[in-house]
């Protein structure tokens, strides 16, 4: 595999008159987390449909793990692995049945059921009926199929839906194992949090087009209201600062000093040379930066509660 675990050029996707995905690029690396974000119909789970298989685009052409989707799709399939917005497991089975069905169909070794339930902590259910599961649990059931046929790139479409936190940051750390192994990640999700915490590239979907592209930090940054928090030990000192910066604003009470700046190393590194040319010091600085919240809605014009409904 090269460097680009899966590659895609001009995709284009409609459904009668209505287009869901609009020409659009993206260029994953492999062994790392993509996140692809965007409000209900904005294109997600039809992104990953065209790249699984599962649908044909219009036009526009895509590369998973080496392999053309449309010309290669066999060996795409034998490439991935894709766990969606439902679990996908059967409630009547026993989790342990679950997985040696799995096995039994991809003909893998004796030795992956065990292992797969060791691994998501399903050892001591691994003889109950799924219907007993709780919502987490499934989910990692369902994972653990997926990676039967040990995937080099894993397809996680909303793969948190409906989990409570402590479930949830389960997930994120059997993610973060999977890519540790050089497994490559292709997550869709409505958690801001849950792109932040993960994603080493981001993608944000509108209308079936890329509206942004980059890391968490990068995105972040394109959006006004980035500054740097000074606090000072007495108020001669801030009173002294705030002369220096134009634009800022202070805090009395805190003793703090908010300098509106981009975020980045050179202008943290301007304002401190700026005090330390007047002998000021500052007894703690931070940088300060919108969230992915603010990204969100600044790129789409909703927030993330408009978009989950």
């Amino acid at each position: 595999m090269s460097d680009s675990a899966i590659a895609v050029s001009g995709l284009r996707k409609a459904y009668g008159d209505k287009v869901v995905l609009d020409g659009i690029n993206l260029d994953v690396r492999a062994g790392s987390i993509f996140s692809l974000l965007g409000p209900n119909g904005a294109g997600k789970t039809t992104t990953v449909n065209v790249l699984t298989t599962l649908a044909q685009a219009d036009s526009g052409t895509a590369r998973v793990a080496g392999h053309d989707i449309v010309t290669e799709a066999k060996a795409v399939r034998a490439a991935i692995g894709v766990t969606g917005q439902f679990a996908a497991v059967d409630e009547l089975l026993t989790g342990q049945e679950n997985l040696q069905l799995m096995v039994d169909l991809q003909r893998a070794g004796k030795r992956v059921v065990p292992e797969l339930l060791e691994r998501f902590d399903l050892v001591e259910s691994a003889r109950k009926p799924v219907s007993t599961y709780s919502g987490g649990m499934r989910r990692k059931l369902d994972l653990a199929m997926t990676l039967v046929g040990d995937p080099r790139i894993i397809f996680l479409d909303e793969p948190t839906t409906g989990l409570d936190p402590r479930s949830r940051r389960t997930m994120w750390s059997i993610v973060r194992e999977l890519v540790a192994d050089g497994v490559t990640v292709f997550l869709t999700t409505q958690y801001l949090d849950e792109a932040d915490q993960l994603a080493d590239r981001i993608a944000v979907l509108d209308h079936g087009r890329l509206v942004a592209e980059g890391t968490p930090d990068d995105l972040k940054r394109r959006i006004p209201g980035t500054h740097v928090r000074l606090r000072f030990a007495t108020a001669f000192q801030l009173d002294a600062a705030a002369r220096l910066f134009s634009g800022s604003t202070r805090d009395d009470e805190s003793l703090a000093l908010r300098v509106p700046g981009d975020g980045g190393t050179k202008s943290l590194r301007a304002i401190l040379d700026r005090l330390d040319e007047y002998s000021l010091a500052a007894e703690e600085f931070s940088v300060q930066t919108p969230d992915l919240d603010d990204v969100f809605l600044a790129l789409t014009g909703r927030t993330t509660e408009v978009a989950a409904k």
